[in-house]
């Protein structure tokens, strides 16, 4: 398996404003993301739910604070 890749905070937001990519945050805790969220960002909750309706090239990012 190979490391998961890092992208600059700059090429992220770029992306994700752009709505190429979708961004989740990786935790669980509701709580913890609320204090944590990134602009335009999901929680893991929602990208649970629409998991299964994302076309297949959607490129997702996620991300821990």
């Amino acid at each position: 398996m190979s490391e998961p890749k890092r992208l600059p905070p700059e090429e992220v937001r770029e992306k994700v404003l752009s709505g190429s990519t979708l961004l989740v945050c990786a935790y669980d805790d509701e709580e913890k993301f609320k204090r944590l969220q990134l602009e335009n960002a999901i929680s893991l909750g929602d990208f649970s739910s629409k998991v299964t309706s994302l076309p297949k090239e959607q490129e997702i990012i996620f991300y821990c604070a």
